[in-house]
């Protein structure tokens, strides 16, 4: 393998990645009643619609459908790919629920 192919390669699998990481940012919301777009403009208010986003909302499923994304693997994704902002945003969600007695 070239380095250009190598290149290309680790190109597609950050990409294919990255798709995951905003997908289970997007169930992560739907699975707690949550608007993906609201907290992202909140994150990233001087950024436009984000394509991406779009994209993986259209493969979210249900909550009753959806399997549980626990808050530390959400952050932890969010994390992965330096996405601060937006973790920051989804702590400030999770401070906010009920505590559970």
């Amino acid at each position: 393998m070239s380095s250009k192919e190598l290149e290309e390669q680790i190109i597609r699998n950050y990409q294919r990645d990255e798709s995951m990481m905003i997908l289970v940012f997007a169930q992560w919301c739907v699975n707690h009643g949550l608007d993906p777009n609201e907290l992202y403009r909140l994150a990233y208010p001087q950024q436009a619609d984000n394509p991406a986003l779009q994209q993986a909302i259209e493969l979210t499923v249900p909550k009753e459908e959806a399997g549980d994304i626990p808050d530390d693997t959400l952050l932890g994704v969010l994390s992965l790919f330096g996405n601060d902002d937006l973790a920051f945003v989804v702590t400030n969600q999770i401070a906010r629920r009920p505590k559970k007695r």
